[in-house]
């Protein structure tokens, strides 16, 4: 059991897999033995509908556990899926910006609710991850400060590396003045078409950009990924021999290659 890692998945570009990747990393890495919990962030609840909750329940959400009206004790769902706990999202969240306008402290709540509780209740988690809003938000600046590292999923497609320059711009803006120790822990090459010329570019391109910050493992076009959340399931739990979910299993194992790696230096 290592030490405990929030992650925010995040880009503010939408469509990029986001959400597929929060819920498919987290299951293969619970599959392979770690505990994990997924935060969602987003108000449109996919990461919760695609583990197989209600995103209306009007009580145990996010939003309330924000806002102080619940104890994160009282919000944590088991999935189907042994060792994956979820905190679900709720359409609320949507106001949320307008509703803590005056609250100068407003960026730091989440932060401050997961400290708390680091060291008692999601103790015994290895990752938390938290599925951000595809925007550049006060959800998305919550999720950055309350986390140690980034992982940001990179479409392989014409423009997607204008837009992840200004995603640093941002980071960088984080770190200076609210949360000095995040970093990106790595970028995910999603929707890859191996017939596709542009997608090859664009791998080319990001891994000399950011050099070894870039996954080995890419995620491949695949009709399944898209097809496992309106069963409410994680792909690599619905179809695990399709190449979406032979990806995200691959990419886990890297994954806490990684983590071994940097807890050894």
């Amino acid at each position: 059991m290592g030490k405990l890692t929030t992650l925010a998945v995040i880009n503010q570009k939408g469509g990029v897999g986001k959400t597929t990747t929060v819920i498919n990393l987290a299951a293969s890495l619970s599959i392979l033995g770690q505990n994990n919990l997924v935060i969602d962030l987003d108000p449109q609840g996919n990461a919760t509908t695609g583990l197989g909750k209600s995103n209306s329940d009007e009580l145990k959400n996010i939003y309330n556990l924000l806002i102080k009206k619940i104890n994160i004790n009282d919000t944590i769902l088991k999935t189907e899926i042994q060792n994956l706990d979820l905190i679900s999202s709720h359409v609320n969240l949507s106001g949320l910006e307008v509703e803590t306008a005056n609250d100068s402290n407003r960026a730091f709540v989440l932060k401050e609710i997961l400290n708390a509780e680091k060291n008692g209740l999601l103790k015994k988690y290895d990752n938390i991850f938290i599925d951000c809003p595809p925007s550049l938000s006060l959800l998305t600046i919550m999720a950055l400060v309350a986390s140690d590292e980034l992982l940001v999923p990179l479409q392989t497609e014409f423009f997607a590396l204008e837009g992840i320059t200004q995603l640093v711009k941002t980071i960088d803006r984080i770190k200076e003045n609210l949360n000095p120790v995040l970093k990106i822990r790595g970028i995910l090459l999603t929707m890859f078409d191996k017939r596709n010329k542009l997608s090859s570019e664009v791998d080319r391109e990001a891994r000399n950009y950011f050099k070894e910050k870039v996954y080995q493992t890419v995620i491949q076009r695949n009709v399944r990924l898209s097809e496992a959340p309106s069963h409410g399931l994680p792909c690599v739990i619905y179809d695990k021999n399709c190449i979406g979910s032979k990806s995200y299993l691959k990419l886990a194992k890297e994954f806490i290659k990684n983590s071994q790696i940097e807890s050894a230096a």
